[in-house]
């Protein structure tokens, strides 16, 4: 049974089962479309799972048909600033800090902000439905959660900038095939596979799976961070 069903003014579902948390976006009428409710749910939700003893690992996906669409383009303009304000300064990373492992189960479209929502995650299991877009360029904003550095890094430059420039779909079989995601799964196989890798790592010692994570996102953080800071001067450069 989920431990929190979701509602307007939180809509994501969480769930806890066997050491793993489950977090859902649920927004299908707007394909889980991110507004301020759901960035301040993301955001609680996880911070929680951080201090909980019953959890180890996190799983973040949407409910069908997609995983996101991003950022509800309603919210472009002055309730924008507002959630992207949310995130602390200095920090692009749209989650909280944390310890704890955290896989992207990927069910349909992940679009611009909800494609950096995906970059955020350690690794990416996607189903035969998923497909990814960086549509920044098409709507007149720049990324802001990482993506220019995220994404170069998971696919290369070259692959990074046609997905960027183009703002064109790149599917699940090709995400695999560019190393963006780590498996693809028939969709009804999707949670399921999702939860039995999640298993595995429960079933490791903890200390040694966060600092194994400690390890390697200290790693990233040297390598990508003068990235992530060009992005964030490039997206306030352009919002003047």
């Amino acid at each position: 049974m989920p431990l929190v069903e979701a509602t307007p003014d939180h809509p994501v579902r969480v769930e806890v089962s066997n050491g793993i948390g489950t977090l859902t976006m649920h927004r299908p009428e707007a394909r889980n479309a991110i507004n301020p409710a759901m960035r301040r749910a993301l955001r609680s939700s996880l911070a929680e799972f951080e201090a909980s003893d019953d959890v180890q690992v996190m799983i973040l996906t949407g409910t069908d048909p997609a995983f996101t669409a991003g950022l509800d383009l309603k919210m472009i303009g002055d309730d924008r600033t507002s959630l992207l304000s949310e995130t602390p300064v200095g920090s692009s990373n749209p989650f909280p800090s944390r310890t704890k492992p955290l896989i992207g189960a990927i069910n349909g479209v992940a679009i611009t902000g909800g494609f950096e929502l995906a970059l955020n995650c350690d690794f990416l299991i996607a189903s035969e439905h998923a497909r990814f877009a960086d549509t920044h360029a098409r709507v007149g904003v720049m990324p802001g959660w990482g993506l220019t550095a995220l994404l170069a890094d998971a696919v290369g430059r070259t692959r990074a900038r046609q997905i960027s420039l183009t703002g064109n779909f790149v599917t699940a079989y090709q995400a695999l095939h560019w190393g963006l995601v780590n498996e693809v799964v028939a969709h009804p196989q999707l949670m399921g596979r999702t939860r039995e890798i999640a298993a595995a790592i429960v079933d490791n010692d903890q200390l040694g799976v966060r600092q194994m994570l400690a390890t390697y996102a200290s790693q990233e953080a040297e390598a990508l961070s003068p990235m992530w800071d060009l992005e964030s001067a490039g997206s306030a450069d352009f919002g003047k």
